[in-house]
């Protein structure tokens, strides 16, 4: 079942908190299906097909088995003292062009395009929302922790869909067979559905696998961004697709959750699935956004 995200009625709101998308998505798997067609009209994260398959399948082999969650709880730790480097956030976005994603089926270009085109197309469709405008350009910022200067990690510690660790891993989560040579597979301590955690905890008590998304959403709130929590939800939980693509682990999710999971529809439209082959003129659209980022973020940021 497709389930197609409705426009929030944006005329008179301004912010995420007065624009609420129409529709009334609530939690079920059902209402967690995306689109099979982005916004360009193409399909998108087909892992059977294509010459980059043996690639992206062996990414999440290494991702699958690494990622636990003593190895989260240690790399967070290292990261949230954000010494890597002080920048701008348009500096970033020209460091991210030495960067491509291995776990990525539909994309093998660098990644500035990809993020310019979700945020021209969403810009397009919702004019009002220039947080949302921004939120799409800035989401994919945290690759740069394949670069040496941010540490060098390797891909699987960096990119690809995302899960929550210190449960039973859900068989929703693509290539899950790999999880079975994770050392907390067997642990009776994190095997276990809820695992280490309540229902109706939040997402936000969840220790998620380490990745981009983790890393940008700290950069942002450590750095005293003024973007609504809907776009930091945004950036924290963008690839956690075993969720919002098959409601996976929804036992977790609390109001707050479900409010911001509407923002996140209407996003996923334009991440993954916005991918497409004509290029955004960058110098021509770079002044808009160097104002949007002056608006919700200093001049300079800890990385």
């Amino acid at each position: 079942m497709t389930v197609s995200v409705e426009k929030p009625n944006v005329t008179q709101a301004k912010s995420a908190e007065q624009a609420q998308p129409d529709a009334n998505k609530l939690v079920s798997n059902d209402q967690f299906t995306v689109p099979q067609n982005n916004a360009f009209g193409n399909t998108f994260r087909d892992y059977e097909v294509g010459a980059r398959t043996d690639k992206v399948e062996q990414h999440y082999k290494a991702s699958h088995i690494n990622q636990t969650y003593d190895f989260v709880k240690k790399i967070r730790e290292e990261y949230k003292k954000l010494n890597k480097a002080e920048m701008g956030i348009w500096e970033c976005c020209e460091l991210l062009n030495e960067v491509v994603d291995d776990s990525d089926p539909d994309l093998d270009e660098p990644q500035i395009q990809h993020l310019l085109q979700s945020a021209e197309a969403i810009r397009k469709d919702y004019p009002n929302e220039d947080w949302l405008h921004l939120t799409a350009l800035i989401h994919d910022l945290g690759k740069i922790l394949v670069l040496p200067k941010f540490g060098e990690l390797p891909q699987w510690a960096v990119v690809g869909d995302t899960f929550p660790v210190g449960c039973a891993f859900d068989e929703f989560n693509v290539h899950y067979k790999y999880f079975k040579e994770n050392p907390d597979f067997k642990n009776p301590k994190y095997n276990t559905n809820n695992g280490v955690y309540s229902e109706g905890c939040g997402l936000d008590n969840l220790l998620m696998s380490w990745g981009h998304d983790d890393y940008m959403y700290m950069v942002a709130k450590e750095n005293g961004t003024t973007l609504p929590q809907a776009g930091l939800f945004i950036i924290r939980y963008h690839s956690f697709y075993p969720l919002h693509k098959h409601g996976a682990y929804a036992q977790f999710i609390n109001e707050e959750d479900k409010k911001n999971m509407k923002w996140l529809h209407v996003f996923n439209k334009y991440d993954l699935y916005s991918k497409s082959k004509a290029h955004v003129d960058v110098e021509k659209v770079k002044p808009y956004y160097e104002s949007l980022i002056a608006k919700y973020f200093p001049a300079k940021l800890k990385w």
